[in-house]
């Protein structure tokens, strides 16, 4: 296994997040990176083919999550949707790393939705469920959080999925550079708070929108 890519990376990386993950939890992310690795080869899951970017703007990028997902949920067993899942960035990685949760991943395309499920399987995630549909189109049972990781612009994912947010629950939106013009633009009903995420290994901007109704 590459260096960047085995438990120890990940956990050293984690620990300067103040995410506390035990070495079973640290095998099963390496696990889930080197599944990713090996279905990117042919699927063409993700852009990102390097060990460290892997590390650092996937793994360790969507740990940056944890602290955050905590608080909003008072570390209880909440139920998460992850929209747009893809690789399992965020959701595959906050599953392992927040076991008392219970995550819904929701993609459009059904290759990454077969990803998901290979790595639910293999992983032996029993809080993970995998959903190939249009999120907009989806009428599940409501939830708590609603997760997003460079999806769309902050309307369309408000828009997309407020049917299945509970009342009192809130988006978090994962975005690079701060999204000024797309904050500027939220219906009136919708607060939100910005929050600036330091990744490790990472020189570049990372702001998490934390987002509820009025």
């Amino acid at each position: 296994m590459p260096p960047d890519l085995r438990a120890e990376a990940i956990g050293a990386g984690a620990d300067r997040l103040g995410v506390r993950l035990d070495q079973a939890q640290l095998e099963k992310l390496a696990a889930h990176a080197r599944l990713l690795v090996r279905w990117n080869a042919t699927h063409n899951l993700t852009a990102i083919r390097s060990d460290e970017e892997m590390l650092t703007r996937h793994l360790l990028d969507s740990l940056a999550l944890v602290p955050h997902l905590a608080r909003v949920t008072h570390g209880g067993a909440a139920r998460v949707l992850d929209v747009g899942s893809g690789g399992g960035l965020p959701g595959i990685v906050l599953a392992v790393a927040v076991p008392q949760a219970s995550f819904t991943l929701a993609d459009a395309a059904q290759k990454r939705c077969a990803f998901l499920t290979q790595a639910r399987l293999e992983l032996r995630l029993g809080n993970v469920e995998v959903v190939h549909a249009r999120v907009e189109a989806m009428r599940a049972p409501l939830f708590d959080v609603i997760v997003s990781r460079a999806l769309a612009t902050l309307v369309q994912f408000v828009g997309w999925t407020r049917q299945l947010l509970v009342p009192g629950g809130c988006w978090l939106a994962m975005k690079g550079k701060l999204p000024a013009d797309e904050l500027a633009a939220l219906p009136p009903d919708v607060v939100a708070t910005v929050v600036p995420l330091a990744v490790p290994g990472l020189d570049e901007e990372r702001h998490l929108i934390e987002m509820r109704t009025a």
